[in-house]
């Protein structure tokens, strides 16, 4: 065990110390100008950072995997699809509602909606899409086709959520698509697609193992979007405060505060599990007792990740996005190009995924590759959002063309590529994203076009993220595909320019 921990510490620390090196070496020129409490403090939380996220993803490893995997395929085993739609239906309401991704996010814009509200209501869209995704497993349906349909419906929505003049709730309700797939939401999901898949023994389950993130991760754009659509009253947006607390009591306050929502959060998953475990699973106690030890893992973990992100890396965020913006908004366009392609590798969901991709493809798709695709990806989109913010323009002029593009992709790469892009663009959107990323687009935001174009201009952020993997992750498929074709045409070009004395005749 302390062998798989000190490995699991180890890939941390290449994760994370990428990013806090940017963040000191910045902080050591003229460009940003940090407190001393400030660099000690966002230097502590990069080290426990680092712990945190090893034992997150051993837990990951234990728990939350082997947890997915069981209910993914035990129940179509036993032959009971009605119980397995109704357990994912529930699960989907309960893994989103624990993510504290969303909790982040409804907390900064509680001057919107109702945090309980639109949590509830994401909760609803995903369990309804995750229900969605094993349908279309059982059935066998296109995800490409299911994915272009519900594109073109949320676009609908979206045209007439700007004809009600409602249209600064665009961002947020793109953001609620990133954010639902987090720390916990992703090793679950991800796992109880390849169980559905193998249980029912689809000659596409390559395919089928991915996709379930992506879908889900429409589900609360569509959900958001008829909030908005049937809310009444005036939009107001009053921006969250982002002051350090460096006191040991505030410290302890948070650490307590974020203790108390992990547990939350991961309570009801696991106390389902369990009641599935006692009717229909059956597990063998040594497997449970594995759980059951992945669990605290997972627990402790993620409330030190969470912890660390809360009390360091959020006002830090804050402080250099502002900063930056005020006097040099070139030089914060460009910091946002390399912040992005370096904070996804410190996003915990994304090494559950790449690990994921690489045994179901059976390293065809290797990790390498994968982290390339992603870190260009999520670096373009902060770099454009960057842009965005500093010349002042709606975010659907990203989308739309980038949603229309990654969905022309799809008819044309091998479907397990589309299918692991679409769950990468909603996995890379992790909680750095929506804790540190968010905040730093938000101090520029303030600084560059005021507080009333917040929701506006900084929102949108991680749609973006989302989207932009999309495009990178299927020109790698797309790329394979141009390559695998070239070889079979050079070896066809020497077989037929092959000597014919050399070819032995045997009859």
């Amino acid at each position: 065990m302390l062998t798989s921990l000190w490995h699991k510490i180890k890939e941390s620390a290449v994760s994370v110390l990428p990013v806090a090196v940017i963040v000191l070496a910045l902080s050591c020129t003229p460009l940003v100008s940090l407190s001393l409490t400030q660099t000690v403090v966002f230097a502590v939380c990069a080290l426990a950072l680092i712990l945190g996220m090893a034992l997150f993803n051993l837990g990951a490893d234990m728990a939350m995997t082997p947890m997915g995997e069981h209910i993914g395929s035990g129940l179509p085993k036993k032959g009971k699809f009605k119980t397995l739609f109704w357990v994912c239906f529930i699960m989907g309401v309960f893994v989103t509602v624990a993510e504290p991704d969303l909790s982040v996010l409804a907390s900064q814009t509680a001057e919107v909606f109702h945090p309980t509200a639109l949590i509830v209501t994401v909760g609803i869209g995903v369990g309804l899409f995750l229900l969605l995704s094993v349908v279309k497993i059982v059935f066998r349906i296109s995800l490409a086709h299911l994915m272009t349909f519900f594109y073109l419906l949320l676009f609908a929505l979206a045209c007439l959520l700007l004809e009600s003049g409602k249209g600064s709730l665009l961002p947020l309700a793109f953001d609620s698509g990133g954010v639902t797939t987090g720390p916990i939401t992703v090793p679950f999901l991800m796992a109880l697609g390849v169980g559905v898949s193998a249980a029912l023994g689809d000659k596409r389950n390559k395919e089928n193992s991915f996709g379930f993130i992506a879908l889900c991760s429409i589900g609360p754009i569509l959900a958001v979007l008829v909030l908005g659509l049937t809310s009444s009253g005036s939009i107001q947006y009053e921006m969250p405060s982002y002051e350090m607390q460096a006191g040991l009591s505030d410290v302890l306050h948070t650490a307590l505060d974020t203790c108390k929502e992990v547990c939350v959060a991961l309570l009801p998953i696991v106390a389902f599990f369990f009641l599935l475990q006692f009717i229909v699973l059956k597990l063998p106690k040594k497997r449970i007792s594995q759980i059951v030890v992945g669990i605290f893992y997972t627990f402790f973990g993620l409330a030190i990740f969470l912890s660390a992100v809360f009390v360091g890396f959020m006002p830090v965020g804050y402080a250099l996005g502002e900063q930056l913006a005020s006097s040099h908004p070139t030089i914060f366009i460009g910091f946002s190009l390399l912040l992005g392609v370096t904070v996804v590798l410190a996003e915990p969901a994304i090494h559950v995924l790449n690990k994921q991709v690489e045994s179901v493809t059976g390293g065809a798709i290797s990790k390498r590759s994968m982290l390339i695709a992603l870190s260009l990806g999520v670096g373009v989109a902060l770099a454009l959002s960057a842009i965005r913010v500093v010349f002042d323009f709606s975010v659907l002029y990203y989308l739309i063309p980038g949603y229309f593009i990654s969905l022309g992709i799809s008819f044309f790469v091998p479907k397990v590529y589309t299918a692991i892009a679409f769950d990468s663009g909603g996995v890379a959107s992790g909680p750095l994203t929506s804790s540190f990323i968010l905040p730093f687009i938000v101090g520029a935001c303030f600084c560059l076009q005021g507080e009333s174009k917040i929701l506006l201009d900084s929102f949108g952020l991680v749609a973006m993220v989302a989207m932009t993997p999309l495009i990178s992750i299927q020109t790698l498929g797309f790329k394979a595909v141009a390559t695998k074709h070239v070889r079979e045409q050079i070896a066809m070009r020497r077989i037929l320019a092959a000597d014919d004395e050399q070819i032995i005749n045997f009859m």
